[in-house]
């Protein structure tokens, strides 16, 4: 059986290097259209698969997967947050419908409001009996999560509540790398004399926020630094404007600020900077920040965020992937898969 594609496999036989190509498949960075094309090309006469654009994929002539009769039925959307352009999940959602379409599903989307999670009731815009499997985005309710894993139909997370480490969900699970640039954000301020550092953000939020705090944890262990956890604001609760006055709350009570807040979003970094305005705190001249998610917000603020860039697309087809294959063979072991994400310093660890 040939072996999967890689994006050194494309490099090797174009004579370029690994970073080139991941700019071209996954759309960031600065890359000449020509060179763009060429990786591509070089891409889909190879067999490689998991572009992370849209328009990377028009050109493919087959399905991305195996060919078979067309299905049908509904794939549900369930989410307890409105997705707005700058959620990573309104770019994967473009690549998942494309994929589940070209199998002959239709995606549907359903809003779960705080009545239906009190109520553990269903949104009246849902049907299952033409519902063939349940997607999950932004669902960390752990209750709720059981009762639609109990419905006896295929269901998908993308992330997960934290309760669901010890109190595992008959779902399979998708997540981006929480770790990996973490723990290279915090070796390389190491190098540079930064050992001061801190984490912001609600560990209990999401299983992506808990990582993303263990990750900040294992490698300042690693690199023998000391946790101080004044620094960790790890308990300030409530989301939007009241979060963002409760962290500035929190951080003009601290008697000295760490060299580096490690944030568990980008817009709980955008918060952060926020707070550090308001007590006259320059970033990244007296603090640095490092977010993550990659959203467009962070390329634009200022100073311009350092972050893990999200293959949102790469998600996507994932996620298309588990959910298809769970419909086709629904006594699979549940699983958990992690994608790639990419580091990207910018001004704000400058």
């Amino acid at each position: 059986m040939a072996s999967r594609v890689t994006l050194q496999d494309i490099a090797d036989a174009l004579g370029v290097s690994r970073n080139t190509v991941s700019k071209a498949i996954n759309n960031t960075g600065v890359l000449a259209d020509s060179t763009r094309d060429k990786v591509l090309q070089k891409a889909l006469e190879m067999g490689y698969k998991q572009f992370s654009y849209a328009s990377s994929v028009s050109d493919i002539k087959t399905p991305s997967f195996s060919q078979q009769n067309k299905a049908s039925g509904e794939i549900a959307l369930f989410t307890g947050n409105f997705l707005n352009n700058s959620h990573f999940a309104s770019t994967m959602l473009d690549k998942f419908q494309y994929e589940i379409s070209l199998l002959g599903y239709s995606l549907s989307m359903h809003r779960v409001d705080s009545k239906n999670i009190d109520d553990l009731s269903l949104p009246i815009s849902f049907v299952k009996d033409r519902t063939v499997a349940i997607v999950c985005i932004e669902m960390f309710n752990h209750p709720y999560c059981e009762m639609l894993c109990s419905m006896d139909l295929p269901v998908l997370m993308v992330d997960a509540p934290v309760s669901s480490y010890w109190e595992p969900l008959n779902a399979d699970l998708i997540l981006m790398d929480n770790f990996s640039n973490i723990y290279t954000v915090i070796n390389d301020m190491k190098k540079r004399g930064i050992s001061k550092i801190g984490y912001v953000g609600q560990v209990t939020h999401c299983r992506s926020f808990y990582e993303r705090f263990m990750a900040f944890r294992e490698a300042m262990y690693i690199n023998g630094l000391t946790i101080d956890e004044k620094f960790c604001l790890t308990e300030v609760h409530s989301h939007g404007d009241e979060y963002k006055e409760y962290l500035s709350l929190a951080l003009s009570k601290l008697d000295e600020m760490p060299e580096l807040f490690i944030c568990a979003n980008d817009f709980v970094a955008i918060d952060v900077l926020y707070g550090l305005k308001k007590l006259g705190i320059d970033c990244p001249k007296d603090i640095k920040l490092f977010g993550f998610d990659d959203s467009p917000e962070s390329k634009i603020m200022t100073p311009s965020l350092s972050t893990s860039h999200i293959h949102s697309q790469v998600i996507g087809y994932s996620a298309a992937n588990l959910i298809i294959t769970r419909i086709e063979q629904p006594d699979l072991n549940y699983r958990t898969v992690y994608t790639e994400t990419d580091l990207i310093y910018r001004d704000s660890t400058s």
